[in-house]
């Protein structure tokens, strides 16, 4: 419920601050110009993007800072009979959180040149399915490191899902339900794996 309410004022405040529902943006000067790879500059910039923040979230989550915040998430009680600030931790944890969603969306503006007061919802399905399709690869001998991984690496494999339909010719029009039912299959497949015995 409070996400919902934040994504629903967001909205008005979005509106407020881009003026208009559409906004185009100057892409003369963006990340992806100031860092020349050739034709493949933006997988080479989204790429090193994706390793530093995985080797950033690595390297705080094994802090004792992260290992309190990751007690908290596992055990919020037993956390704070540890005498862990749980609130504490669960604030820096959305504030940490809605960061990184800043961060893809200020990629993502670049990368198309507008901003649009619409380009977030339905994006949380999107997420949910790619950490969801992250989990559900063999990860064989799990680790904080191996996880990270997978759940970046879930993230490019759903969109590549993505891309391959509108490669193959699906009409745009299909494309949430598409969406919709790649979420109900990664989730039956990442249940079946769950009940599976280790």
């Amino acid at each position: 419920l409070a996400g919902i309410l934040v994504m629903t004022a967001l909205y008005s405040v979005n509106l407020l601050i881009l003026g208009r529902p559409n906004l185009p943006v100057d892409t003369t000067e963006t990340i992806y110009t100031q860092i020349s790879a050739g034709e493949n500059t933006v997988l080479f910039t989204l790429l090193a993007v994706v390793a530093i923040l995985v080797a950033g979230i690595y390297y705080m989550l094994i802090t004792d800072f992260g290992i309190a915040m990751r007690a908290t998430g596992e055990n919020e009680t037993m956390a704070r009979a540890q005498g862990i600030h749980t609130r504490r931790m669960k604030r820096t944890g959305l504030a940490l959180a809605n960061s990184l969603t800043a961060v893809s969306g200020y990629l993502l503006v670049q990368y198309q040149g507008f901003a649009d007061i619409n380009m977030g919802i339905g994006i949380v399905i999107s997420g949910m399915a790619a950490v969801m399709l992250g989990e559900s690869l063999p990860l064989g001998k799990a680790s904080l490191l191996k996880i990270l991984l997978m759940v970046a690496a879930g993230s490019i494999v759903f969109r590549m899902l993505i891309a391959a339909a509108l490669a193959a010719g699906l009409d745009p029009g299909y494309l949430k339900l598409i969406t919709a039912l790649l979420v109900l299959a990664i989730t039956a497949i990442s249940g079946k794996n769950k009940k599976m015995p280790a």
